[in-house]
């Protein structure tokens, strides 16, 4: 036999240890350190917030540094077919991260850094370094880029009264005229183009070459009053078929005209190749681009119904 009161106070014993238990098991299952948690210390969070922030702005110096030593003692003494190691020996300079960080950031700092601090480091140098060596190498910081053509290239007889131009527009480097059977292209042949460029629109040497029937004329000269001379014929001219003379400046004062005299006296049917070289000197270097026109002179062909 069980007493009342003793098996009141049994129960009673076995409901607290259970609760004991219980609030037990919850707390080791709600424990931080369980859970991968670690405690909060607001006087590590500082210091490492410090090491960080004095990391970001070393490595941002350390890129504008390099930059600059790239861009104004480096490249004006590369040579423009070696122009690769502008860029990649800023680039491998990476590996000095770690080692600068050691040379100038106190002891206490270098403690926090780990391997993620080198790798942040790595990509905000390259990224910074990109950026900066995009400003410094165009506009208005630097010029490394030869002007290029405005629009398209044309060719015009000019026979001492009007100024007719060929049909073909020149966009695929080539231009055909087609003349009546037994002729030949006649008056004065002129190239005409312009030049575009973002910075010193006016300073490219245009150096132009013929070469037509196995005959080689080199080192035509841009005749410098031609284009003002003939200014609204140019613009304004028409071409056999009546349609208007092509745009050779669309970008108004900004291009650079240019009249080469390819011949005097004609040309003759057959095969006229023209080269272009366009030098400027630019900084730091001497930008030069260069194109390769044809001219094809072909006879019309005979009426079907006269042979």
């Amino acid at each position: 036999m069980v007493d009342l009161n003793t098996a009141m106070a049994a129960a009673s014993a076995e409901q607290k240890r259970r609760s004991t238990d219980g609030s037990q098991e919850r707390k080791k299952r709600r424990t931080g350190k369980d859970m991968g948690l670690e405690a909060f210390d607001p006087v590590v969070y500082v210091a490492k917030e410090k090491a960080d922030t004095a990391s970001m702005w070393l490595v941002l110096s350390f890129s504008v540094v390099v930059s600059l030593l790239m861009r104004y003692v480096l490249m004006p003494n590369t040579d423009q077919a070696k122009s690769d190691i502008l860029y990649l020996l800023p680039i491998a300079m990476i590996v000095l991260i770690p080692q600068v960080h050691r040379m100038i950031l106190p002891e206490r700092f270098m403690e926090i850094y780990t391997k993620g601090t080198w790798f942040k480091s790595g990509f905000l140098h390259l990224f910074t370094f990109l950026a900066l060596s995009f400003m410094l190498v165009n506009p208005p910081l630097g010029d490394i880029v030869a002007p290029q053509l405005a629009n398209t290239w044309a060719i015009a007889a000019d026979d001492g009264t009007d100024l007719v131009f060929a049909n073909d527009n020149g966009k695929d480097g080539e231009i055909t005229w087609t003349v009546q059977q037994g002729e030949s292209l006649t008056g004065e042949i002129w190239l005409l183009f312009g030049l575009a460029d973002n910075v010193n629109s006016d300073g490219a040497v245009v150096t132009v070459g013929l070469e037509n029937n196995q005959v080689s004329i080199a080192d035509l000269p841009a005749n410098d009053t031609y284009w003002a001379e003939h200014e609204e014929q140019i613009k304004f001219g028409r071409t056999l078929d009546n349609r208007s003379a092509p745009e050779l400046l669309p970008h108004g004062t900004s291009d650079q005209p240019f009249a080469i005299l390819l011949s005097a006296d004609g040309l003759n049917v057959g095969t006229h190749k023209i080269s272009v070289l366009i030098t400027e000197q630019g900084d730091p270097w001497e930008n030069t681009r260069s194109y390769k026109w044809t001219l094809e002179v072909v006879e019309e062909l005979p009426d079907p119904d006269a042979s």
